[in-house]
């Protein structure tokens, strides 16, 4: 076959595979998200007996729920789907790895990489700015010019508490509000600039080694709400302004693997790591590749000469 004919044919299939997936998230332009996610939420923290308890049970049976590894196992002892969502791991269910950075939580990696130009890789084709994501704060986004980023989505059947993959004294919390757009793989290549458009908490921490980092909370279609360890539930209220805590006054300090935050009903996590004060930037583990399964406590990268 003539090489030119080979390179149309791969043009073609990529252009089909482009429309196909913004096809597949057409719908979901046309939903009420918002009053879908307040209704998911409303019944995710319902004590409703009989109905909580054969959601939790059909929901374990469609996505394969390990509950082997949850602190308390028997799906009758969560009140609440919430509860159930947000269960806790026996002691010992994660080992955490001797590295600077560890994964903070189960689920599969979207993209990583170089933050280049001040952007970062959504999927192929599609990119959207640090400003953007972290609530149009151009000087806080300038910190993280040459820096890496790691984009984790959390599927259904994930353990949905997030952990630190760092030490980190907290500095700042932003709410910044936005769209609930489902954020799954075929999304993320559908919908463009999607974790900078939809409502998102930021959180911004300083290790006294690495520097500024940041670990983003992106929402979701269904997600009920956001909450950390620190403040408790962010959202609701979702007042549709930006709205933002300081930290800097206070020793706010979490260690690395210590819970940091979770959803209630999962999403997405975006980390920003700025080079450190000799313009080092991480290393990513070898391994990682997009889509592949992590969970939390693996390595995930290193400070070369740290």
């Amino acid at each position: 076959m003539p090489r030119c004919l080979c390179i149309h044919e791969a043009s073609a299939k990529k252009k089909g595979s482009r429309l196909s997936d913004r096809l597949a998230v057409l719908p979901q332009y046309l939903l009420p998200k918002q009053a879908l996610t307040q209704l998911a939420g409303r019944f995710a923290g319902a004590k409703a007996g009989g109905v909580t308890q054969a959601a939790i049970r059909s929901f374990i049976r469609k996505y394969k729920v390990n509950m082997d590894e949850a602190l308390d196992s028997d799906p009758a002892a969560y009140a609440t789907f919430n509860e159930f969502f947000t269960r806790a791991l026996k002691p010992g269910a994660r080992q955490l790895a001797d590295t600077d950075l560890i994964c903070p939580v189960d689920g599969a990696i979207s993209q990583f990489g170089a933050i280049e130009r001040g952007r970062i890789l959504q999927a192929k084709g599609h990119d959207y700015t640090v400003a953007s994501l972290v609530g149009g704060d151009v000087q806080l986004a300038n910190r993280f010019v040459d820096g890496r980023f790691a984009t984790i989505y959390l599927s259904p059947r994930d353990y949905h508490r997030i952990h630190m993959p760092c030490d980190g004294r907290l500095l700042r919390m932003i709410h910044v509000p936005g769209a609930l757009f489902s954020v799954n793989p075929t999304t993320a290549r559908g919908v463009p600039g999607l974790f900078a458009r939809n409502e998102r908490v930021v959180c911004v921490f300083e290790h006294e080694r690495f520097g500024c980092w940041v670990l983003v909370l992106v929402g979701a279609t269904i997600v009920g709400s956001m909450a950390t360890t620190w403040h408790g539930v962010v959202n609701p209220p979702r007042a549709g302004t930006l709205r933002e805590w300081r930290y800097d006054t206070q020793d706010v300090r979490l260690a690395q693997g210590d819970e940091m935050g979770r959803f209630l009903l999962g999403s997405t996590v975006v980390m920003l790591f700025a080079p450190d004060a000799s313009g080092i930037s991480p290393t990513f583990n070898p391994a990682w590749q997009p889509a592949g399964a992590v969970r939390l406590g693996e390595p995930m990268a290193d400070w070369p000469g740290a």
